[in-house]
This record gives structure tokens, sequence and C-alpha cells, in this order.
């Protein structure tokens, strides 16, 4: 039998816009630019205090991250305390449900362990699945701001 990441690189790509915001997908929150300014952004990392300030430099409409483990004084997770301070959406996958550094496995596997307050605002909560918890609270005409009628 093939490992798991093998048996995923079959997956469907991300989709490119959720809700008209763009759906940034990248192992490493340090492969954020400005040109991702105001973009949903799904990373690999872990949620500490470096990952943090790589995505205090943009404004992102959210930041997911790995809570790794959480670790030590939840240094896994810090970010979306610093985020929330700035008033970030910020959320974090569990490790046994996503690959730590694996950003498309965070996408389709991953479940939300942790939130912030302004994530929490947004509809966003712990046990959801990521993708389907993103396209729920971000799946809104930004001009609008109204949810599509369900299918």
């Amino acid at each position: 039998m093939a490992p798991a990441h093998a048996r995923d690189s079959a997956a469907a790509a991300p989709p490119a816009t959720v809700g008209g915001h763009r759906l940034v997908v990248v192992d490493s929150i340090t492969e954020i630019t400005p040109a991702c300014a105001g973009a949903l952004v799904v990373s690999g990392s872990h949620g500490g205090r470096s990952s943090g300030g790589y995505a205090l430099a943009v404004p992102l409409a959210l930041a997911c991250f790995n809570d790794a483990g959480v670790g030590k004084d939840r240094a896994g997770i810090v970010a979306l305390d610093l985020l929330d301070h700035a008033g970030v959406p910020a959320i974090a996958v569990g490790h046994v449900s996503a690959r730590i550094g694996d950003a498309p496995d965070a996408w389709h596997h991953g479940i939300i362990s942790h939130v912030n307050a302004a994530a929490s605002t947004c509809g966003l909560r712990p046990g959801d699945l990521l993708r389907v918890a993103v396209e729920r609270a971000f799946g809104t005409t930004p001009e609008r701001g109204v949810h599509p009628p369900p299918a």
C-alpha cells in the first residue's frame, strides 16, 4: 500500500477563490507576499510566533496554520493570539488531521482545532473540516455580504 502522501497526490486542487476572496494555499507561511493581501491563506506552517510575524506582514482575510501539537505554553498556536490583536481571523488545524508543512493536506483533510476570537465571529469553530468551514464562513459575495442559498 502506498504511503498516505502518495495516495493524496490525485486529490483535486483547492479552488482559486472562495466567495470572491482569493484562496492561497502555501506549504510555508513564508511564501506569502504583498500580492496575497485580502486573501484567505491556508499554510502548512506551525502557528508559532515566527509564523504570526509573517502573517501580520500582509493584511489577510484569514490565516490558517497547523497546531503542531500546540506545545508548551501554546507555542504552536500563539500566532492566533497575535493575529487576533490585529483583528485578523486565524485558525489552526490539528496535527493529527493534516501533515505539518502540507497545505493541500490541510485544505482537504484538516480539522479545525483552535480559533481566535476574530475567526469565531466569522463562524469558524473547532471540530469542523477546514474546507467546509471556510466555504461556509467566506462563501459570500463581499459586496453584498449575503450567503448564497443552500443547493
